[in-house]
Protein backbone atom coordinates (compact mmCIF):
# COMPACT_ATOMS: atom_id res chain seq x y z
CA UNK A 1 0.00 0.00 0.00
CA UNK A 2 1.62 3.33 -0.80
CA UNK A 3 1.92 5.94 1.73
CA UNK A 4 -0.94 8.30 2.14
CA UNK A 5 0.72 10.89 3.93
CA UNK A 6 -2.33 13.23 3.04
CA UNK A 7 -4.85 10.66 4.40
CA UNK A 8 -7.32 10.74 1.66
CA UNK A 9 -8.50 7.53 -0.19
CA UNK A 10 -6.62 4.91 2.32
CA UNK A 11 -8.08 2.67 1.02
CA UNK A 12 -9.78 1.22 -2.49
CA UNK A 13 -13.74 3.36 -2.29
CA UNK A 14 -12.28 4.47 1.19
CA UNK A 15 -12.63 8.18 1.69
CA UNK A 16 -11.79 8.38 5.44
CA UNK A 17 -9.13 10.87 6.12
CA UNK A 18 -6.60 11.32 8.74
CA UNK A 19 -8.10 14.55 10.39
CA UNK A 20 -11.44 12.40 11.22
CA UNK A 21 -9.63 11.57 14.63
CA UNK A 22 -8.98 15.39 14.92
CA UNK A 23 -12.79 16.93 14.59
CA UNK A 24 -14.66 15.43 17.14
CA UNK A 25 -15.62 16.85 20.71
CA UNK A 26 -12.70 18.07 22.60
CA UNK A 27 -9.77 17.55 20.58
CA UNK A 28 -7.47 20.67 19.02
CA UNK A 29 -6.95 20.08 15.57
CA UNK A 30 -3.51 19.26 16.27
CA UNK A 31 -3.93 16.34 18.47
CA UNK A 32 -3.19 12.41 16.90
CA UNK A 33 -5.25 9.85 18.04
CA UNK A 34 -3.82 6.31 18.82
CA UNK A 35 -6.12 4.67 21.05
CA UNK A 36 -8.16 2.79 18.60
CA UNK A 37 -8.24 -0.06 21.17
CA UNK A 38 -10.47 1.97 23.63
CA UNK A 39 -12.82 3.24 21.00
CA UNK A 40 -13.16 4.09 17.37
CA UNK A 41 -15.10 7.04 15.31
CA UNK A 42 -17.56 6.24 13.47
CA UNK A 43 -16.75 5.87 9.36
CA UNK A 44 -18.52 8.76 6.99
CA UNK A 45 -20.44 5.77 5.77
CA UNK A 46 -21.87 4.83 9.10
CA UNK A 47 -23.12 7.95 10.14
CA UNK A 48 -24.95 8.27 6.96
CA UNK A 49 -26.54 5.00 7.86
CA UNK A 50 -27.39 5.51 11.23
CA UNK A 51 -29.07 8.90 9.81
CA UNK A 52 -30.69 7.75 7.09
CA UNK A 53 -32.68 4.96 9.49
CA UNK A 54 -33.49 7.90 12.45
CA UNK A 55 -35.45 10.14 9.18
CA UNK A 56 -36.56 7.34 7.55
CA UNK A 57 -36.68 4.41 10.02
CA UNK A 58 -38.21 5.67 13.16
CA UNK A 59 -40.97 3.27 13.60
CA UNK A 60 -41.45 0.19 15.96
CA UNK A 61 -40.26 -2.49 13.86
CA UNK A 62 -42.68 -4.88 14.96
CA UNK A 63 -45.14 -2.59 13.74
CA UNK A 64 -46.85 -3.34 9.89
CA UNK A 65 -46.93 0.62 8.74
CA UNK A 66 -44.28 1.76 6.44
CA UNK A 67 -41.59 3.58 8.82
CA UNK A 68 -41.60 -0.10 10.61
CA UNK A 69 -41.37 -1.99 7.74
CA UNK A 70 -38.74 -0.17 6.86
CA UNK A 71 -37.04 -0.87 10.44
CA UNK A 72 -37.35 -4.17 10.20
CA UNK A 73 -36.04 -4.75 7.02
CA UNK A 74 -32.91 -2.28 7.94
CA UNK A 75 -32.48 -4.88 11.18
CA UNK A 76 -32.70 -7.46 9.01
CA UNK A 77 -29.86 -6.55 6.40
CA UNK A 78 -27.86 -5.61 9.03
CA UNK A 79 -28.31 -9.04 10.86
CA UNK A 80 -26.95 -10.64 7.36
CA UNK A 81 -24.03 -8.10 7.25
CA UNK A 82 -22.93 -9.36 11.07
CA UNK A 83 -23.75 -12.82 10.36
CA UNK A 84 -21.46 -12.53 7.28
CA UNK A 85 -18.65 -10.58 8.85
CA UNK A 86 -17.69 -13.38 11.36
CA UNK A 87 -18.87 -16.44 8.87
CA UNK A 88 -22.37 -17.33 10.49
CA UNK A 89 -25.90 -17.34 9.66
CA UNK A 90 -28.07 -14.32 9.78
CA UNK A 91 -30.34 -16.51 12.53
CA UNK A 92 -26.77 -16.79 14.23
CA UNK A 93 -26.99 -13.29 15.62
CA UNK A 94 -28.41 -11.80 18.45
CA UNK A 95 -28.33 -7.60 18.98
CA UNK A 96 -27.27 -6.66 22.04
CA UNK A 97 -26.41 -3.42 24.12
CA UNK A 98 -22.53 -3.97 23.34
CA UNK A 99 -20.20 -6.54 24.21
CA UNK A 100 -21.16 -6.60 28.17
CA UNK A 101 -24.27 -7.65 27.52
CA UNK A 102 -23.12 -10.25 25.32
CA UNK A 103 -20.62 -11.68 28.03
CA UNK A 104 -22.97 -11.56 30.95
CA UNK A 105 -25.34 -13.32 28.54
CA UNK A 106 -22.97 -16.44 27.88
CA UNK A 107 -21.68 -16.82 31.25
CA UNK A 108 -25.51 -16.87 32.85
CA UNK A 109 -26.67 -18.91 29.57
CA UNK A 110 -23.71 -21.61 30.99
CA UNK A 111 -24.96 -21.65 34.66
CA UNK A 112 -28.29 -21.88 33.37
CA UNK A 113 -27.90 -24.74 31.15
CA UNK A 114 -25.91 -26.69 33.80
CA UNK A 115 -28.50 -26.18 36.19
CA UNK A 116 -30.78 -27.53 33.41
CA UNK A 117 -28.82 -30.61 32.57
CA UNK A 118 -28.24 -31.39 36.18
CA UNK A 119 -31.90 -31.35 37.21
CA UNK A 120 -33.02 -33.46 33.96
CA UNK A 121 -29.77 -36.15 34.28
CA UNK A 122 -31.46 -36.44 37.91
CA UNK A 123 -34.45 -37.32 36.62
CA UNK A 124 -32.97 -40.26 34.43
CA UNK A 125 -32.49 -43.07 36.85
CA UNK A 126 -29.48 -43.14 38.47
CA UNK A 127 -27.27 -41.47 35.48
CA UNK A 128 -25.71 -38.33 36.92
CA UNK A 129 -24.19 -37.43 33.01
CA UNK A 130 -20.97 -35.84 35.23
CA UNK A 131 -22.63 -32.50 36.27
CA UNK A 132 -23.23 -33.03 39.94
CA UNK A 133 -22.18 -29.90 42.26
CA UNK A 134 -21.78 -26.37 40.64
CA UNK A 135 -20.54 -25.54 37.52
CA UNK A 136 -17.10 -25.01 36.43
CA UNK A 137 -16.19 -22.32 34.55
CA UNK A 138 -12.46 -21.70 32.50
CA UNK A 139 -11.08 -18.38 31.62
CA UNK A 140 -7.67 -16.88 31.53
CA UNK A 141 -6.17 -14.04 33.62
CA UNK A 142 -5.78 -11.78 31.13
CA UNK A 143 -9.99 -11.00 30.23
CA UNK A 144 -11.97 -8.00 29.98
CA UNK A 145 -13.30 -7.02 32.95
CA UNK A 146 -16.64 -7.83 31.78
CA UNK A 147 -16.03 -11.38 31.64
CA UNK A 148 -13.37 -11.71 34.80
CA UNK A 149 -16.05 -9.82 37.17
CA UNK A 150 -18.86 -11.54 35.80
CA UNK A 151 -16.94 -15.09 36.66
CA UNK A 152 -15.84 -13.87 40.20
CA UNK A 153 -19.26 -12.34 41.22
CA UNK A 154 -20.46 -16.07 40.23
CA UNK A 155 -18.02 -17.16 42.32
CA UNK A 156 -18.69 -15.03 44.92
CA UNK A 157 -22.37 -15.81 44.98
CA UNK A 158 -20.93 -19.13 45.44
CA UNK A 159 -22.78 -20.09 41.82
CA UNK A 160 -19.91 -21.42 40.09
CA UNK A 161 -16.92 -22.35 40.41
CA UNK A 162 -14.23 -21.08 38.33
CA UNK A 163 -10.68 -21.45 37.38
CA UNK A 164 -8.66 -18.70 35.74
CA UNK A 165 -5.56 -19.90 33.88
CA UNK A 166 -3.01 -18.04 34.04
CA UNK A 167 -1.34 -17.02 30.74
CA UNK A 168 2.64 -18.11 29.62
CA UNK A 169 5.19 -15.94 30.83
CA UNK A 170 6.88 -16.22 27.49
CA UNK A 171 4.69 -16.06 24.89
CA UNK A 172 1.68 -13.75 27.02
CA UNK A 173 -0.86 -16.42 25.61
CA UNK A 174 -3.08 -18.77 27.05
CA UNK A 175 -1.65 -22.32 26.63
CA UNK A 176 -4.34 -25.31 25.21
CA UNK A 177 -2.63 -27.91 27.47
CA UNK A 178 -3.39 -25.72 30.72
CA UNK A 179 -6.70 -25.17 29.26
CA UNK A 180 -7.28 -29.08 29.06
CA UNK A 181 -5.79 -29.69 32.42
CA UNK A 182 -8.17 -27.22 34.00
CA UNK A 183 -11.35 -29.31 32.75
CA UNK A 184 -13.32 -31.27 35.59
CA UNK A 185 -16.22 -33.43 34.85
CA UNK A 186 -18.62 -30.35 36.01
CA UNK A 187 -16.72 -27.99 33.58
CA UNK A 188 -19.29 -26.05 31.89
CA UNK A 189 -17.82 -23.40 29.54
CA UNK A 190 -14.67 -22.24 28.51
CA UNK A 191 -13.92 -18.36 27.60
CA UNK A 192 -11.13 -17.26 26.20
CA UNK A 193 -10.74 -13.87 24.29
CA UNK A 194 -9.59 -13.82 20.87
CA UNK A 195 -7.23 -11.30 21.29
CA UNK A 196 -5.79 -9.20 24.05
CA UNK A 197 -6.64 -5.59 24.49
CA UNK A 198 -3.47 -4.13 25.87
CA UNK A 199 -0.53 -6.70 24.54
CA UNK A 200 -2.88 -7.60 21.02
CA UNK A 201 -1.45 -11.17 21.44
CA UNK A 202 -3.60 -13.38 19.81
CA UNK A 203 -5.15 -16.73 21.46
CA UNK A 204 -5.03 -20.14 20.51
CA UNK A 205 -9.13 -20.23 19.86
CA UNK A 206 -9.51 -22.61 17.46
CA UNK A 207 -7.07 -25.09 19.04
CA UNK A 208 -8.71 -25.19 22.23
CA UNK A 209 -12.05 -25.50 20.95
CA UNK A 210 -10.20 -28.74 18.74
CA UNK A 211 -9.25 -30.35 21.79
CA UNK A 212 -12.79 -29.96 23.66
CA UNK A 213 -14.61 -30.99 20.84
CA UNK A 214 -13.55 -34.22 20.86
CA UNK A 215 -13.92 -34.28 24.92
CA UNK A 216 -17.32 -33.40 24.14
CA UNK A 217 -17.68 -36.54 22.07
CA UNK A 218 -18.15 -38.65 25.09
CA UNK A 219 -21.17 -39.75 26.00
CA UNK A 220 -21.02 -39.77 29.61
CA UNK A 221 -20.10 -36.09 30.40
CA UNK A 222 -21.77 -32.79 29.94
CA UNK A 223 -20.72 -30.33 27.32
CA UNK A 224 -18.90 -27.95 27.51
CA UNK A 225 -20.01 -24.60 25.98
CA UNK A 226 -16.91 -22.32 24.18
CA UNK A 227 -16.80 -18.98 23.60
CA UNK A 228 -14.73 -15.96 22.35
CA UNK A 229 -14.82 -12.52 23.44
CA UNK A 230 -13.79 -11.25 19.75
CA UNK A 231 -14.09 -7.25 20.42
CA UNK A 232 -10.36 -6.63 19.84
CA UNK A 233 -10.20 -8.80 16.74
CA UNK A 234 -12.98 -7.60 14.85
CA UNK A 235 -11.52 -5.09 11.97
CA UNK A 236 -8.28 -6.24 12.26
CA UNK A 237 -8.14 -9.48 11.65
CA UNK A 238 -10.16 -12.50 10.02
CA UNK A 239 -12.53 -13.82 12.26
CA UNK A 240 -14.61 -16.44 11.34
CA UNK A 241 -16.46 -18.19 13.99
CA UNK A 242 -16.70 -21.70 12.30
CA UNK A 243 -13.46 -22.06 11.56
CA UNK A 244 -12.66 -21.33 15.31
CA UNK A 245 -15.39 -23.73 16.41
CA UNK A 246 -16.86 -21.41 18.97
CA UNK A 247 -19.83 -21.62 20.17
CA UNK A 248 -20.63 -17.99 20.63
CA UNK A 249 -18.85 -14.92 19.95
CA UNK A 250 -18.84 -11.53 21.04
CA UNK A 251 -19.03 -8.64 18.97
CA UNK A 252 -18.24 -4.72 19.82
CA UNK A 253 -19.41 -2.19 17.79
CA UNK A 254 -17.13 0.57 18.80
CA UNK A 255 -13.84 -1.30 18.37
CA UNK A 256 -14.58 -1.17 14.26
CA UNK A 257 -15.51 2.10 13.46
CA UNK A 258 -19.49 1.51 14.50
CA UNK A 259 -21.58 2.59 17.33
CA UNK A 260 -21.95 2.09 20.67
CA UNK A 261 -23.48 -1.46 20.37
CA UNK A 262 -22.88 -5.21 19.98
CA UNK A 263 -23.98 -8.16 19.43
CA UNK A 264 -24.08 -12.31 20.25
CA UNK A 265 -23.17 -15.24 17.82
CA UNK A 266 -24.64 -18.29 18.63
CA UNK A 267 -24.10 -21.46 16.88
CA UNK A 268 -27.85 -21.92 16.35
CA UNK A 269 -29.40 -20.04 19.35
CA UNK A 270 -32.22 -22.39 21.55
CA UNK A 271 -31.75 -25.51 18.63
CA UNK A 272 -28.06 -26.17 18.42
CA UNK A 273 -26.88 -24.31 21.14
CA UNK A 274 -28.04 -23.00 24.29
CA UNK A 275 -29.26 -19.45 24.98
CA UNK A 276 -30.57 -18.21 28.10
CA UNK A 277 -32.48 -14.64 28.34
CA UNK A 278 -31.29 -12.22 31.52
CA UNK A 279 -34.48 -10.16 30.31
CA UNK A 280 -38.22 -10.68 30.14
CA UNK A 281 -40.59 -8.67 27.88
CA UNK A 282 -41.51 -8.27 24.57
CA UNK A 283 -40.01 -10.87 22.67
CA UNK A 284 -38.23 -8.81 20.48
CA UNK A 285 -34.87 -10.75 18.88
CA UNK A 286 -36.88 -14.31 19.16
CA UNK A 287 -37.29 -13.49 23.00
CA UNK A 288 -33.17 -14.10 23.66
CA UNK A 289 -33.26 -10.51 24.10
CA UNK A 290 -36.11 -8.36 24.57
CA UNK A 291 -36.92 -4.84 24.29
CA UNK A 292 -37.85 -3.07 21.53
CA UNK A 293 -34.88 -2.96 18.39
CA UNK A 294 -31.85 0.52 18.69
CA UNK A 295 -33.16 0.56 14.56
CA UNK A 296 -30.68 3.81 13.90
CA UNK A 297 -27.75 2.07 16.14
CA UNK A 298 -28.46 -1.92 14.67
CA UNK A 299 -28.25 -0.06 11.27
CA UNK A 300 -24.65 1.86 11.79
CA UNK A 301 -23.39 -2.00 13.65
CA UNK A 302 -24.50 -3.27 9.65
CA UNK A 303 -22.96 -0.72 7.35
CA UNK A 304 -19.47 -1.04 9.70
CA UNK A 305 -19.87 -5.16 9.29
CA UNK A 306 -20.27 -4.64 5.55
CA UNK A 307 -17.37 -2.09 5.59
CA UNK A 308 -14.86 -4.55 7.28
CA UNK A 309 -15.92 -7.76 4.89
CA UNK A 310 -15.59 -5.27 1.95
CA UNK A 311 -11.99 -3.80 3.11
CA UNK A 312 -10.42 -6.01 6.03
CA UNK A 313 -7.37 -6.95 3.80
CA UNK A 314 -6.52 -3.45 3.08
CA UNK A 315 -7.01 -2.13 6.68
CA UNK A 316 -5.41 -4.72 7.96
CA UNK A 317 -1.87 -3.82 5.65
CA UNK A 318 -2.30 -0.80 6.28
CA UNK A 319 -2.40 -0.86 9.80
CA UNK A 320 0.35 -3.41 10.09
CA UNK A 321 2.78 -1.40 7.98
CA UNK A 322 2.03 1.58 10.15
CA UNK A 323 2.59 0.03 13.34
CA UNK A 324 5.94 -1.48 11.98
CA UNK A 325 7.35 2.42 11.00
CA UNK A 326 5.78 3.04 14.69
CA UNK A 327 8.14 0.95 16.00
CA UNK A 328 10.73 1.69 14.11
CA UNK A 329 10.74 4.77 14.53
CA UNK A 330 10.33 4.35 18.51
CA UNK A 331 13.27 2.30 18.26
CA UNK A 332 15.69 4.49 16.61
CA UNK A 333 14.81 7.47 18.62
CA UNK A 334 15.40 6.03 22.53
CA UNK A 335 17.36 2.84 21.28
CA UNK A 336 18.81 0.99 24.88
CA UNK A 337 15.77 2.82 27.20
CA UNK A 338 12.78 1.19 24.41
CA UNK A 339 10.80 -1.96 25.81
CA UNK A 340 8.16 -3.27 23.77
CA UNK A 341 5.55 -5.25 26.14
CA UNK A 342 3.63 -6.41 22.47
CA UNK A 343 6.46 -8.45 20.94
CA UNK A 344 6.44 -12.22 22.42
CA UNK A 345 8.30 -15.33 20.64
CA UNK A 346 5.56 -17.14 19.14
CA UNK A 347 2.85 -15.37 19.20
CA UNK A 348 1.11 -13.78 16.78
CA UNK A 349 0.31 -9.90 17.67
CA UNK A 350 -2.51 -7.54 16.77
CA UNK A 351 -1.95 -5.32 13.52
CA UNK A 352 -2.77 -2.12 15.27
CA UNK A 353 -1.42 -2.80 18.54
CA UNK A 354 2.23 -1.38 19.84
CA UNK A 355 2.51 -1.39 24.27
CA UNK A 356 6.16 0.25 24.97
CA UNK A 357 7.52 1.11 27.50
CA UNK A 358 10.05 4.46 27.65
CA UNK A 359 12.92 3.32 30.57
CA UNK A 360 13.58 5.60 33.09
CA UNK A 361 12.47 6.72 36.85
CA UNK A 362 10.20 9.62 35.60
CA UNK A 363 8.59 7.81 32.63
CA UNK A 364 5.92 6.23 34.60
CA UNK A 365 3.01 6.18 31.17
CA UNK A 366 0.43 8.70 32.88
CA UNK A 367 3.09 11.23 33.32
CA UNK A 368 4.31 11.26 29.77
CA UNK A 369 0.93 11.26 28.34
CA UNK A 370 -0.22 13.80 30.80
CA UNK A 371 3.04 16.38 29.30
CA UNK A 372 2.23 15.00 25.63
CA UNK A 373 1.05 17.94 24.13
CA UNK A 374 0.00 15.97 20.52
CA UNK A 375 -0.56 12.34 21.51
CA UNK A 376 -3.99 10.65 22.63
CA UNK A 377 -3.29 7.51 23.87
CA UNK A 378 -3.67 5.44 26.83
CA UNK A 379 -1.48 3.11 29.55
CA UNK A 380 -4.08 0.33 29.08
CA UNK A 381 -7.36 -0.79 28.76
CA UNK A 382 -9.88 2.43 28.83
CA UNK A 383 -12.23 1.09 31.80
CA UNK A 384 -9.58 0.74 34.17
CA UNK A 385 -8.34 4.46 33.62
CA UNK A 386 -9.84 5.28 37.14
CA UNK A 387 -7.25 2.62 38.91
CA UNK A 388 -4.91 5.17 39.84
CA UNK A 389 -1.31 5.08 38.49
CA UNK A 390 -0.87 1.19 39.66
CA UNK A 391 1.00 -1.28 36.48
CA UNK A 392 -1.20 -2.81 34.77
CA UNK A 393 -2.27 -6.15 36.19
CA UNK A 394 -2.45 -7.98 32.22
CA UNK A 395 1.46 -6.97 31.80
CA UNK A 396 2.45 -8.00 35.05
CA UNK A 397 0.63 -11.17 34.39
CA UNK A 398 2.42 -11.33 30.81
CA UNK A 399 5.79 -11.29 32.56
CA UNK A 400 6.71 -7.68 32.62
CA UNK A 401 8.44 -6.30 35.46
CA UNK A 402 6.46 -4.14 37.24
CA UNK A 403 8.99 -1.10 36.87
CA UNK A 404 8.34 -1.63 33.06
CA UNK A 405 4.70 -1.86 33.23
CA UNK A 406 4.46 1.64 34.86
CA UNK A 407 6.08 3.18 32.29
CA UNK A 408 3.78 1.68 29.36
CA UNK A 409 1.65 3.29 26.33
CA UNK A 410 -0.54 1.35 24.13
CA UNK A 411 -0.44 2.78 21.21
CA UNK A 412 -3.40 1.27 18.90
CA UNK A 413 -3.21 3.17 15.12
CA UNK A 414 -6.51 3.16 13.09
CA UNK A 415 -7.29 3.05 9.73
CA UNK A 416 -6.89 6.55 9.20
CA UNK A 417 -3.32 6.74 11.45
CA UNK A 418 -0.44 8.08 9.05
CA UNK A 419 2.93 7.69 8.71
CA UNK A 420 3.20 11.54 9.04
CA UNK A 421 0.90 10.98 12.34
CA UNK A 422 3.76 8.76 13.58
CA UNK A 423 6.86 11.22 12.90
CA UNK A 424 4.83 13.61 14.87
CA UNK A 425 4.02 11.31 17.71
CA UNK A 426 7.66 10.14 17.97
CA UNK A 427 8.74 13.26 18.19
CA UNK A 428 6.47 14.62 20.42
CA UNK A 429 7.39 11.94 22.93
CA UNK A 430 11.10 12.20 22.84
CA UNK A 431 10.24 16.02 23.49
CA UNK A 432 8.30 14.89 26.63
CA UNK A 433 10.88 12.48 27.31
CA UNK A 434 13.41 15.17 27.26
CA UNK A 435 11.39 17.45 29.55
CA UNK A 436 10.39 14.99 32.36
CA UNK A 437 14.01 13.78 32.67
CA UNK A 438 15.61 17.27 32.48
CA UNK A 439 12.93 18.35 35.82
CA UNK A 440 14.00 15.37 36.93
Amino acid sequence: MADKSDGIGLVKGHTFTDHTFHHYSEMNVDRIYMDCNATTPLEPEVIQAISEALQDAWGNPSSNYIAGAKAKAIINQSRENVARMVGGKAEDIVFTSGGTEANNLVLHTAVEHFRKSSRAAEQREGHQNGCTGRPHIITSNVEHDSVKLVAERLQMDGKADVTFVPVSKVTARVEVDDVIAAVRPNTCLISVMLANNETGVIMPVREICQRIKSLNKRPERLRILLHTDAAQALGKIRVDASELGVDYLTIVGHKFYAPRIGALYVNGPGTTTPLHPMLFGGGQERNFRPGTENTPMIAGLGKAAELVTSNLSDYESHMQSTKLYLEERLQAIFTDKIRFNSHYPGSDILPNTCNVSILGPTLQGWRVLSNCRRLLASVGAACHSDSGNRPSHILLSCGVPSEVAANALRLSVGRGTTKADVDAVVEDLRETVQLLEEMN
